[in-house]
């Protein structure tokens, strides 16, 4: 079994269903995004298919999901089981392989979002545990419910049964090929906030019992998985821990397509670039690009709020902060504008091949960021404009170690320039170089 270390060696990238379609993605709909992956975006490191949550609830969509002990599919094991309404290849016992087959012969990787816990159904059914002599009763307490899908229970690390409880569920998807698990209601999160800035008074401590219990499964399941764990953000104090256990770990609560939480994430970007590291990433969340017809927020059958310099402001911080790449919106209805953002070779190496990524200088108008590449002799520098208009921002290149007459590359437009003292950048707008 390979070391937790080897299994993300660079920051993942591929699609996530969660942006464009919540609860209710079907599996026509993620073999249409992963034939998208494979033909168009594949060759820039674009590999990842992953399932986000209810592909185990029958009827769930953005208005019911978070009602209590909503209808869930199990086995005998009390193992959650896909819908085949939704995914018509699960049926008769099928699982996730089919789906999973399929991803694979396209030459990309198939994950799954999972809840932590164990299925109210289960509970309430007494499933046995596989490989013991207890019940799914016996291993849980009706406490420490998820906030926000509150349809299992939680396990109770403190006898015997919860780990192998754990076992028989990633000993299921290693069955089925997964290859990436994005484990939710683990991660702390404290800072949610609506949208006028108002506490929502939800939250979640740091799940250690958890955290561990499922990576030690997947250690022990036979195949190896990359673990994701959300929503965010911790402290950096769990640091060492979270290295231990997991491959990346989400900085933040959902990211949506508002400048507001643009601006924000720009601050945890800032905190957490110290410790990134290959293997273990702090992941900024999804990309909110592109369509996104059936969302969660923002409303239905729309497009992404973020303007043009906006979506090239998100990929750059993405990309000098390493964090991974997770796009959400339908891929086969996204312009020829947003699929370019996904297929900027240079801008991408910086995600991919970078090293030193930190922000070294943020007052009231811009910040700035510089990075090394580890495949060329070369260095990157990023100037975001976190103002309302336009500016022509005096930028001392000496202090960044560009000398004056040296020339780079602008890696949107493509232009080489000399580099001066002024430089002119957009609103909301970034602008990156490689020189």
């Amino acid at each position: 079994m390979n070391n937790i270390s080897d299994l993300a060696p660079q920051p993942p990238m591929g699609w996530n269903s969660w942006d464009c379609f919540s609860v209710t993605v079907t599996e026509q709909e993620v073999k249409q995004n992963a034939d998208f992956v494979a033909k168009h975006l594949k060759k820039y490191g674009w590999e990842y298919i992953v399932v986000d949550l209810a592909w185990f609830a029958p009827g769930a969509d953005h208005t019911n999901y978070k009602k209590e002990n909503i209808p869930q599919l199990i086995d005998k094991f009390g193992r959650l089981i896909p819908d085949p309404e939704k995914f018509p290849s699960s049926a008769n016992g099928a699982g996730f392989k089919p789906l999973g087959d399929y991803v694979h012969r396209l030459g990309l990787k198939f994950g799954i979002h999972i809840m932590r816990g164990i299925p109210v159904q289960a509970v309430e059914q007494k499933c046995k545990v596989k490989g013991t002599a207890l019940t799914a009763d016996q291993i849980s307490y009706d406490r420490e419910r998820c906030p926000w899908y509150n349809s299992l229970r939680t396990l109770n690390f403190a006898d015997k049964g919860a780990q192998e409880y754990y076992n028989s569920i990633f000993e299921l998807y290693a069955s089925w090929g997964v290859d990436y698990i994005k484990a939710d209601d683990l991660n702390a999160w404290h800072e949610v906030n609506n949208s006028d800035g108002s506490p929502t008074g939800e939250g979640s401590p740091y799940r250690i019992d958890d955290i561990e219990g499922i990576a030690s499964a997947i250690k022990n399941c036979g195949r190896p998985m990359v673990l994701s764990i959300s929503p965010g953000g911790p402290e950096t104090t769990v640091i060492n821990h979270l290295r231990n256990h997991t491959n990346l770990w989400r900085i933040s609560a959902d990211f949506w397509d508002e400048w507001g939480s643009l601006k924000k994430q720009m601050d945890r970007c800032a905190i957490w670039a110290p410790f990134i590291k290959p293997g273990h990433w702090p992941d900024a969340d999804m990309l909110p690009l592109g369509y996104m017809p059936r969302g969660e927020s923002g409303g239905q059958q729309r497009f992404s709020n973020f303007t043009a310099d906006e979506q090239k402001t998100v990929i750059s911080l993405w990309c000098m902060f390493r964090s991974p790449l997770m796009f959400g919106g339908n891929l086969p209805q996204c312009n020829d504008e947003t699929i370019a953002l996904l297929s900027n070779k240079d801008v991408l190496e910086i995600n991919q091949y970078s090293k030193n990524n930190r922000e070294v200088y943020c007052d009231d108008t811009v910040r700035v960021w510089t990075a090394e590449s580890t495949l060329l002799d070369a260095k990157y520098l990023a100037v975001f404009n976190i103002s309302d208009v336009d500016i022509t921002y005096r930028l001392d290149v000496d202090d960044f170690g560009i000398k004056k007459t040296e020339s780079g590359v602008d890696l949107w437009s493509k232009n080489r320039i000399v580099f001066h003292n002024e430089l002119k950048v957009n609103a909301h707008g970034v602008r990156l170089f490689r020189f």
